[in-house]
């Protein structure tokens, strides 16, 4: 994944209504739309979630008592970081109108047609 810092710097993190007929230009079908939609949000969301672990791991103590845990400022930084995003799927519908999606379709066996 490329730097998600950059790739959602302009996105509105509020979800918003938006126009059905725009949403479903492309494929004429809502449901194929979600589809694509929610397909690339679970993406994004596994993403996001392996680079924050990734720079969490740097901080990680193996410590066996309870009362050596310490604060770390940068850490503390990057989880409100993470936590100000957008939702995932705020990304991917945002990547959808923006035409960055690029689907593709399995190709039918004669016996599922």
């Amino acid at each position: 994944m490329s730097d998600i810092k950059n790739q959602v710097q302009n996105i509105d993190p509020n979800a918003k209504a938006r126009d059905l007929h725009s949403l479903i230009k492309e494929t004429n079908n809502i449901y194929e739309t979600l589809s694509i939609i929610s397909s690339r949000a679970r993406q994004l969301s596994v993403d996001i979630k392996q680079e924050l672990h990734g720079k969490l791991d740097e901080f990680a103590v193996n410590s066996e008592t309870i009362e050596e845990i310490q604060e770390n400022k940068e850490q503390i930084e990057i989880s409100k970081f993470y936590e100000k995003l957008p939702n995932a799927s705020v990304i991917a519908m945002n990547e959808y109108l923006e035409g960055k999606l690029e689907v593709k379709y399995r190709d039918l066996d004669e016996s599922e047609k």
